[in-house]
């Protein structure tokens, strides 16, 4: 019970007729009525002593409020006051009765909603002169977001940069608004998209967001709860032409929005929820009311929540709150607000206001002002397996996903048309220009459909640009209808006397008389709706590394992380480089990591940063380095050589010893004859394609992705033109082009039954094996050189990924006083996901086998991860490097042991080619090696739930091969077969039975083994379901018993139709029926190599050496050029917006280089 301090309230307790006790009393019971019902007390008094004076607070509210859960909950508690009596004006009252019939109080707690009279409350007021609580006169500005807006930027309260359209004709100059395709100007203030539009009433709640072109365009449509939603995304991508509106900046919050509670300026609660913008689905609980977590404030935030409260005299107010790049923005004001469903929130909330009430009117009684106090620090929690080790943080750096073949085109251009065009867009700043908006490309379009306009008129006119050429260019242009820059770019480059590049790898041209431009066409490399069902379900795949993997939420496998996530102890941020595949890739793998639904330009635009900055997981393709000059061009010298391969040609092109590389040589022998061989299927192919054109049943043919029978020649004709040159030699740097063209059309356009296309896809790839990973590199040297010149950044980025054990107070961090029904409120983890292309992924997997991580020699798990890397022949689409911190609590902060880190890696997506010639692995997470030699390889353990020890699992932590001792805990309730090192369960061979395919990597006969649990498709991520040394491991028989599915019996002739089934049909098992999955007729998806492990024994030392080891080499080789580079760089900096020097120099150090320039950091809050 609250009360006065024992001294006073001992004695006076007697003399009031109010209940105080702390017993479950009814509303009337602990001193909170209605107005009618004081003689109904006072006969129950009659006999007493007459009461002491009672201070009276009224709630003047509309009765869906003053009787609302939250309202009752803090009343009763407020009653508890021995000097406090609560009355609730009737609605009828409030509406009805003019305010010199209300009720007379010494408090007056009212606030506005729909219906409310607030002119009448204000009346009131004045005629009372009561306590306000909430001040009425500041809930007429609350109602108008202007005026809101208006009163945060006096108070030096940060918001989203804004604009205001009203749309009143006595303000004529307030409604200037030009709108353009990506953006709109209000009043001179320019908003690109994306860009917010809100009415200016705040009682409007019909908010849109809208996209741009490149992430998909459309609009978000926000609404207040209807149900389930919150919003719907549409196509329309022009703003509202009627009514007045704030127009803001878009804030990327990575999908989650913050609501502050605030109880006078010393208290605020704070809420996390997933934004309404994102999918548009309401998370709800088993009552239907909507999910959110109490998170936790920062100090800079506290400070805001103090500032909002005071400005607009709310002593109870709500607003949300935008995080985003590190700093914290209001964007909305509500004034009087409650927190939904939170115990402690109620008892602060009303022993806050108690005080704030008996300190105002009796101040004799000396009430001391106690605030509740908040927990700054989350405490440490053990894993919900006892005292193992917690999983701290996940890095991985991922490919993207299946994509249309990339193409490009030169042409020299030089009518003044062009020239006109390149002025315009200020291409003569720096020489070159790049045209990606669909406004750019349509000016093109134009230019290029008039100048054929002109040919067809006057065939032997002034027109110096070649028909052919132009006519491609009007059919790039005009593909699938629309523009979209994410699909399509032309680039312009200035040549003031004559043409410096050769076309596309022909005899060098003819000098030109005068200026020229070269257009650069470069179009195609989209993302497939393969590509987005295999990142979508690699999404769902990667739920269950996380702790508590196992059971079920909201209807999928893998609630682990999505529990984690939903209550704000995941720390998530998406990156992706500039390319549209790359961010569709990444949109598309959050839609699956998250269980989100609808569209994927939402979540594109709120939850992936695209990370052009300083080279993090871009990199200027047309900017090699003198290194790579040098590998590619005896790279090239080498495959000209019309003669079988030597053993100096041997140790020429292959020193590392890769086994891929060897394989591919001898199939090869002679890279000429090989290439002839090539070049021929190629004819053969462009022949059948035309024949196939004159039939008139293949007239309106729509092959795969919409492209049309005429576009697939075109890209043929093309490489048959460029491959081999009029000397009569091939373009080496056209066999990665060829093999991409002939391996996308074996996958999505086979039902053409074109001939030869297996035998150019078998040549080809075997070129492409030696041509694409050697250009990284030849000998160790060059590929680790060439490999920190494209990913020294990210290395930098991981490397500081690592070491942030413990996070920044910007994070979403669920508080852990208010977290009812969290099992664990401390655990917090860490995800990084970068999105990139083949080369950063090549690089980095390059830096980790020749940087010198491990000593081979020494370390027999390194040296088995070796192999098996040098086995691997393509990184494929979807190629994974995981990286997995875990930390070790009962171990010392600054012990080595503390915290431990593993090494795994997927080659990505199974190619077409590859059903059973794939590597074999060892499995994720494979036993020591040490145990292998005391375990019988055809023995297999049952590891039961019951014999796990209360002992942390160290396994692997100490030493390279360290000994499995007895009391070691068994990690997970499922069978563990040990073969060569791995940990194997429920799989098969893919020589077993035709058209077969493996759910978890094995090399035994499926008749071996024991049965261990449903292999739900979530699992395929790993090459086994044991996932030890945390509590991360899914347990597959909760997951069966909680979707209802039996689980087969030992014999295996009962699971043949599970097991044995074609490989189109893998993406089909689990989720096919799930109402968001979405992809009918992308049935042709291969599957996506499960992770293997690479090494788990390493310390967070040992890793954080090696990467800062890698950066200092390269930084020491690059500090001289660095710095007499220094001076040039800040006399260019101006001119170039992305300088390629941040990818040579940004090692002098950090802080000390973006000094120099004058730069921030890019990455925000990392």
């Amino acid at each position: 019970m609250w009360s006065l301090p024992a001294s006073e309230g001992e004695s006076a307790t007697a003399h009031f007729f109010l209940g105080a006790g702390d017993e479950g009393l009814g509303i009337r019971g602990i001193g909170m009525r209605t107005e009618e019902s004081d003689s109904e007390l006072l006969e129950d008094e009659e006999d007493e002593v007459p009461p002491e004076p009672q201070i009276i607070v009224g709630i003047c509210a509309m009765t869906k409020k003053s009787k609302s859960k939250p309202m009752t909950q803090i009343l009763e508690r407020l009653c508890r006051f021995d000097y406090l009596t609560v009355i609730i004006l009737g609605e009828d009252v409030i509406l009805n009765e003019p305010v010199e019939n209300w009720p007379s109080c010494h408090c007056l707690i009212s606030f506005h909603s729909k219906g409310f009279p607030l002119d009448k409350a204000v009346a009131y007021s004045k005629l009372r002169n009561p306590f306000l609580i909430n001040d009425l006169a500041m809930q007429y500005y609350i109602q108008d977001r202007r005026e809101v807006y208006r009163i945060l930027q006096e108070e030096g309260i940060d918001l989203p940069r804004y604009a205001v359209l009203n749309r009143d004709p006595a303000r004529p100059e307030e409604c200037n608004l030009i709108e353009g395709e990506d953006q709109v100007e209000v009043n001179g203030a320019v908003f690109p998209k994306p860009f917010v539009e809100k009415p200016v009433s705040a009682e409007d709640h019909n908010v849109y967001i809208y996209y741009p072109s490149s992430a998909g365009g459309g609009s978000q449509r926000l609404f207040r709860k209807i149900g389930s939603r919150s919003s719907v995304y549409s196509p329309e991508s022009s703003v509202r032409k009627t009514g007045s509106y704030i127009y803001e900046e878009f804030m990327p919050t990575d999908g989650t929005d913050v609501k502050v509670y605030t109880v006078g300026p010393d208290y605020a609660h704070a809420e996390a929820r997933k934004s309404p913008a994102l999918d548009g689905k309401v998370e709800r609980d088993s009552e239907g009311k909507e999910i959110r977590y109490p998170v936790m404030l920062t100090a800079m935030e506290k400070l805001v929540a103090r500032k909002v409260c005071v400005a607009f005299k709310q002593t109870v107010c709500g607003f949300d709150l935008l995080r985003a790049n590190g700093h914290s923005f209001v964007c909305d004001v509500n004034g009087f607000s409650f927190v939904k469903n939170s115990m402690k929130y109620y008892d602060d909330c009303a022993k806050i206001l108690g005080n704030t009430i008996m300190r105002e009117l009796a101040p004799q009684f000396q009430i001391p002002w106690s605030i509740p106090t908040e927990a700054e620090d989350i405490p440490i929690v053990p894993t919900t397996s006892g005292t193992m080790m917690e999983l701290r943080c996940v890095i991985a750096i991922i490919r993207h996903g299946d994509r249309t073949p990339k193409q490009k085109m030169k042409m020299e251009v030089t009518h003044p048309r062009f020239f006109s065009l390149f002025e315009k867009h200020g291409g003569y700043k720096t020489g070159k220009l790049k045209l990606k908006r669909p406004e750019q490309l349509q000016e093109v379009l134009d230019i290029t459909r008039l100048l054929l306009a002109e040919l067809e008129k006057e065939p032997g006119g002034e027109i110096e640009e070649k028909t052919g050429k132009l006519e491609q260019l009007k059919s790039v242009l005009e593909m699938y209808g629309h523009f979209s820059g994410i699909n399509r770019k032309v680039q312009l480059t200035y040549y003031p006397h004559e043409v410096k590049a050769s076309n596309e790898g022909q005899d060098p041209q003819p000098k030109a008389l005068g200026p020229s431009l070269l257009l650069v066409l470069k179009w195609g490399g989209e993302l497939t709706p393969a590509g987005r069902v295999q990142a979508e379900e690699l999404g769902r795949a990667f739920r269950c590394m996380y702790p508590g993997g196992q059971g079920d939420y909201a209807g999928f496998p893998g609630c682990g992380l999505l529990r984690l996530h939903s209550t704000f102890r995941h720390d998530l941020k998406i990156y992706a480089s500039d390319e549209g595949r790359v961010q569709m890739t990444a949109a598309a793998f959050a839609k699956g990591l998250l269980a989100l639904e609808g569209e994927l330009t939402p979540i594109l635009v709120q939850m992936v940063k695209s990370a052009n900055m300083n080279g993090l997981l871009d990199s200027d393709g047309d900017s090699l380095s003198s290194c790579q000059h040098r590998v590619k061009a005896r790279l090239h010298h080498i495959l000209q050589q019309d003669a079988p391969f030597g053993p100096e040609d041997y140790d020429k092109l292959a020193p590392t010893g890769s086994t891929s590389l060897l394989n591919s040589m001898a199939v090869i022998q002679n890279p000429v004859k090989v290439c002839d061989q090539v070049f021929a299927l190629i004819e053969n192919l462009t022949h059948q394609i035309r024949e196939r054109m004159q039939d008139p049943k293949s007239v309106d043919l729509q092959l795969y992705h919409s492209e049309t029978l005429e576009l697939m020649l075109q890209r043929w004709s093309k490489l048959e033109r460029d491959f081999r040159q009029k000397s009569g030699r091939y373009d080496i740097s056209k066999i990665p082009d060829i093999y991409d063209c002939v391996k996308y059309d074996v996958q999505h356009n086979a039902s053409l039954g074109l001939q030869g296309t297996a035998e150019l896809l078998r040549l080809s790839k075997a070129l492409a094996d030696v041509v694409i990973p050697q250009e990284y590199g030849i000998s160790r040297e060059e590929k680790l050189e060439i490999a920190v010149g494209f990913c020294l950044p990210l290395l930098r980025k991981i490397l500081l990924d690592l070491q942030r054990t413990h996070e920044d107070e910007s994070v979403n961090k669920l508080h852990p006083l208010y977290s009812r029904g969290v099992l664990s409120p401390g655990r917090h983890v860490r995800t990084r996901l970068y999105f990139t292309s083949e080369s950063h992924v090549h690089s980095l997997l390059s830096v980790f086998r020749y940087g010198g991580l491990l000593d081979e020699t020494q370390d027999a798990q390194w040296q088995r991860a070796l192999n098996y890397l040098s086995a691997i022949s393509e990184l494929n689409y979807m190629t994974q490097i995981v990286i997995m911190l875990y930390e070790d609590n009962t171990r010392d902060p600054l012990s080595e042991e503390r915290f431990h880190v593993e090494l795994h890696f997927s080659p990505g997506v199974k190619g077409v080619e590859e059903e059973g010639s794939a590597p074999t692995g060892y499995g994720f997470r494979p036993a020591s090696s040490e145990n292998e030699m005391k375990t019988d390889q055809g023995s297999m353990e049952n590891l039961c739930p019951g014999k796990a020890s209360d002992e942390p699992d160290r396994a692997l932590q100490t030493s390279p091969q360290p000994s499995e001792g007895p009391g070691l805990p068994r990690r997970s309730p499922l069978i563990r077969n040990r073969k060569a090192g791995s940990m194997e369960v429920l799989s098969e061979t893919s020589s077993s039975r035709p058209g077969g395919y493996r759910l978890f990597s094995s090399s035994r006969p499926p008749t071996e083994m024991k049965q261990s649990g449903l292999g739900s498709q979530c699992t395929g991520l790993f090459s086994t379901t044991v996932l030890g040394g945390s509590s991360s491991a899914p347990n597959l028989q909760d997951y069966a018993r909680s979707h209802g599915k039996k689980l087969p019996s030992a014999s295996l002739k009962h699971r043949d139709e599970f097991l044995f089934v074609p490989a189109v049909k893998r993406f089909s098992v689990s989720f096919a029926k799930h109402p968001t999955n979405g992809f009918e007729g992308c049935s042709m998806v291969p599957t996506i190599y499960p992770l293997e492990t690479l090494h788990n024994a390493l310390s967070l030392r040992q890793v954080s050496e090696f990467l800062s080891r890698v950066c200092q080499r390269h930084t020491e080789a690059q500090v001289q050029p660095s710095l007499t580079l220094c001076t040039a760089t800040r006399l260019q900096i101006a001119h170039f917006p992305h300088p390629v020097l941040f990818i040579h120099l940004p090692y002098i150090s950090g802080s000390a280089l973006r000094s120099l320039l004058g730069v921030s950091s890019p990455f925000g809050t990392a």
